[in-house]
């Protein structure tokens, strides 16, 4: 037995990360529970490192209220935490028949959200408050500000079981080691509807959304100052073209659903990207990608942003189904987290002050080699 925690929460990615970081503030004995050999590995590893405003969000929705909320309380930890941050705005450019309406739409929609925009005369939307920040980064300054708090992360650690023990649950690795804890936090990303039903619910489930990305050397003629966005569908916000936090430029995502986890690019999703994107970025027609990598994001059965109490085991709190803007709502959801677990009986004192320190360095290598090289073996 690895030790008695009052919580213990699944998933060391963003999500889980932040909502370890929130509690241990409030004094709560941690145990941050990872399944890779290292922290944000998995989605969070492979998000775009896109800072959304919440501008295209649907209006009342528990997604955009995090997205919303999170903006409020995102910059001092960016700044206390030392997290790297592009704040160079987006755009929206309207490219055929129809696009003119639909970014008025989406302009009111934003202004509904109270997000700063301008529409522009030649019908260009201009989100002013959009930035992109390094994933990984983020992820890990959570992490490591969440043991500097007295949070104990463990690696490794695939959960295989979980059981109800004497007023608290003992969840278990593949390895045989084991920690108890009185509520479980589910931050177990694409695995979280697997955890739900190791205690009975089986109320959602989540399955891997592949989203493929190319980067690129900038060229020499064609300098990136701002996020470049589609017009979007229905189904997707469709491919688009950012600047990274490292001088790269990188344009995607596809949207493949998946049956179980891949984390190969197809051959098939450089001409799905490149001719989108250097429809909105010209120079990128004649160039060559250095690298190109696949995210899964979590996605839900016709549920999203599942942030609740379990029904079927009033100890498990579920932070499921959430999906790329996870990253720019993490705050957020931890603060709601907070309020679920303190609901569930667990103490808590006055938040601490968030502890300095900047993230642990990147070993040499951008944020976009570091989970293909290592999901890759």
């Amino acid at each position: 037995m690895s030790g008695d925690f009052e919580v213990a929460v699944v998933g060391a990615g963003v999500v889980g990360s932040g909502c370890a970081l929130a509690l241990a503030r409030r004094g709560v004995a941690v145990a941050l529970l990872e399944a890779e050999a290292e922290p944000g590995l998995q989605a969070s590893g492979t998000n775009s490192g896109i800072l959304h405003t919440g501008f295209d969000s649907a209006f009342g929705e528990l997604e955009t209220d995090l997205i919303l909320r999170a903006a409020s309380l995102r910059d001092p930890v960016l700044e206390t935490l030392a997290v790297p941050v592009v704040r160079c705005g987006a755009e929206m450019a309207p490219r055929d028949t129809g696009d003119a309406a639909s970014i008025a739409a989406i302009a009111a929609n934003a202004r509904g959200n109270g997000v700063a925009v301008a529409l522009r005369d030649d019908g260009v939307l201009e989100v002013p408050g959009e930035s992109v920040t390094d994933p990984v980064a983020y992820t890990l300054a959570l992490c490591v500000a969440a043991q500097r708090h007295r949070a104990r992360l463990f690696t490794g650690f695939g959960v295989t079981r979980i059981e109800h023990g004497r007023g608290s649950m003992r969840v278990t690795a593949a390895s045989g080691e084991a920690v108890s804890a009185r509520v479980v936090v589910n931050g177990a990303g694409i695995g979280a509807g697997a955890v739900a039903r190791m205690l009975g619910d089986d109320s959602f489930d989540v399955y891997p959304r592949k989203g493929e990305f190319l980067v690129f050397d900038p060229p020499t003629d064609g300098i990136l100052e701002r996020i470049l966005l589609p017009v979007p569908t229905p189904r997707t916000k469709g491919v688009l073209v950012f600047p990274t936090v490292d001088g790269r430029i990188v344009a995607g995502p596809t949207a493949v659903d998946l049956d179980r986890p891949d984390w190969s690019v197809r051959p098939e999703a450089r001409e799905e990207i490149l001719p989108k994107a250097s429809r909105m970025h010209p120079p990128l027609a004649d160039a060559e990608p250095v690298f190109a990598y696949a995210g899964l994001r979590p996605a839900g059965r016709a549920v999203n942003y599942v942030i609740a109490r379990s029904r079927a085991e009033p100890a498990l709190v579920n932070v499921a189904a959430i999906r790329s803007t996870g990253l720019t709502a993490s705050l957020a959801i931890a603060e709601r987290v907070v309020s679920l677990v303190a609901a569930a009986g667990v103490p808590m004192s006055s938040p601490e002050a968030l502890a300095p320190g900047p993230p642990p360095a990147a070993e040499g290598e951008p944020w976009w080699r570091r989970s293909a090289d290592r999901l890759a073996v």
